[in-house]
């Protein structure tokens, strides 16, 4: 039904220049602020920026959104709205010498009464180094820098950069954010998008919240000769899908792997097994995923399951066996178990107890009783005296000492009522009674 694209027969889009046609995205930027879409928490009224522009004063922020989400529009809005100068940069392509020219001009322009905005996208992609050099001209007001970045600015910027910075979180942008976006394309154009009510739905969220991208899409629709309109099927045939923002080793894989593990945690196997397909269609390493699951069986289900663990290593083996796409289902099913299975971090907690002792004690020798004494000396120094052999107790439990002989008997683990754990507590209630009547009958 679609014709190939932008061919010599169809019309070229409003907006060209002697340099060619002029992206749409482009020829739709806003123009004030109150035109960005989609992030009123922040250029509304009450919103950061929304004060910094009414007061006329700009502070040094950071803005930290996904991509298309209106970072650069925003920065330049804000310099022309405040009467500053605007001085981009990006972190891709620059450079020391280009740092340096960038201040040497903000220096210039202070001197004839000018101030500059310096917005630096991708700031994240600066080293250390680099962004230490931006502190002195900010703190002496040389420049207002308003970064730009899709990174976590706890981890990709310095904290003294980040002391010096307000930082603004930007929101993907939503359906109604985007639909406008539709409208305001339709409008420049002249004519309708042709697609029909379903097809523009799902254009809409194919986007995933990215505005430029969706724009560059129905750009494309736009410069075919389309006969009639597309259905959703149609669509998806003529167009890809965005793929969903997820860097493997930044933000997107930490968020992902806490909302899986907070889903199982919670009992919710739908919602475990979604942030699951999330990550591994997004390409995330398989095996990666397994090992936080695995983590999860020993952390948040422990004793009240121990099937748990043995599911997981069992799901290794089978995907090392399998491989990829077969043997995610044996990671399916190991998550599914975990998400289901009775929960205790019993475990988990008796082991940071554990191990806080371990510190605060330091060096305390094992009690004599249950040291090995193969030499006549260490016999003589008493080692293993007084030992019992809990195999030749009654009911195989003799109730011994098996503390420091500085160090009172302490609890760590404390297991809980559900599940395998039941069981062990009723078994430790059983002996802590019978230790308990030891001591009353010595």
């Amino acid at each position: 039904m679609a014709a190939d694209l932008f061919g010599d027969d169809a019309p070229a889009p409003s907006g060209s220049g002697a340099a060619g046609p002029v992206p749409l995205a482009e020829r739709l930027r806003p123009k004030s602020l109150d035109e960005v879409v989609g992030q009123e928490h922040l250029t509304g009224p009450d919103g950061a920026i929304g004060r910094m522009v009414a007061a006329g004063q700009l502070s040094s922020i950071i803005l930290w959104g996904p991509p298309g989400t209106g970072k650069t529009t925003i920065a330049r809005l804000l310099a022309e709205a405040v009467g500053m100068r605007f001085a981009p940069l990006s972190a891709v392509f620059s450079g020391v010498a280009d740092l340096k020219k960038a201040f040497a001009d903000a220096e210039k322009m202070a001197a004839a009464g000018k101030r500059t905005l310096l917005f630096v996208d991708e700031i994240h992609r600066f080293n250390r180094a680099q962004q230490d050099g931006f502190l002195p001209f900010v703190e002496r007001g040389t420049v207002v820098l308003v970064g730009a970045t899709t990174e976590n600015p706890s981890f990709a910027l310095n904290a003294a950069l980040l002391s010096r910075a307000q930082v603004l979180v930007l929101h993907r942008l939503d359906e109604a954010a985007l639909a406008t976006l539709v409208e305001r394309a339709e409008l420049e154009v002249g004519r309708p998008l042709p697609v029909t009510d379903e097809a523009r739905t799902a254009l809409i969220t194919s986007a995933d919240g990215d505005g430029r991208f969706l724009l560059n899409q129905v750009e494309t629709l736009f410069a075919a000769a389309i006969d009639a309109p597309l259905d959703p099927a149609e669509l998806a045939q003529f167009l890809h899908r965005r793929m969903p923002v997820y860097d493997k080793d930044r933000d997107g894989h930490y968020n992902l792997i806490s909302a899986l593990h907070k889903a199982m945690r919670g009992s919710d196997p739908q919602a475990s097994l979604y942030w699951l397909a999330r990550m591994l269609v997004a390409g995330e390493e398989p095996l990666y995923v397994l090992r936080r699951i695995t983590r999860f069986a020993s952390e948040d289900i422990g004793l009240a399951d121990p099937q748990a663990l043995v599911q997981c290593i069992a799901a290794k083996d089978a995907y090392q066996f399998l491989g990829s796409p077969e043997g995610e289902l044996a990671i399916v099913q190991a998550c599914l178990y975990c998400a289901t299975a009775p929960k205790s971090n019993a475990a988990y907690a008796a082991q940071k107890a554990a191990w806080a002792a371990a510190r605060d004690t330091g060096s305390l020798a094992p009690p004599a009783n249950i040291l090995n004494a193969p030499t006549k000396l260490m016999k003589d120094l008493g080692y293993g005296a007084g030992y019992s052999y809990d195999h030749d107790a009654p009911e195989g439990f003799s109730g011994d000492n098996y503390w420091p002989d500085e160090m009172d008997p302490a609890t760590f683990y404390h297991p809980v009522d559900r599940g395998f754990e039941k069981r062990i507590a009723e078994r430790l209630a059983w002996w802590d009674a019978r230790r308990q009547g030891r001591g009353e009958g010595g």
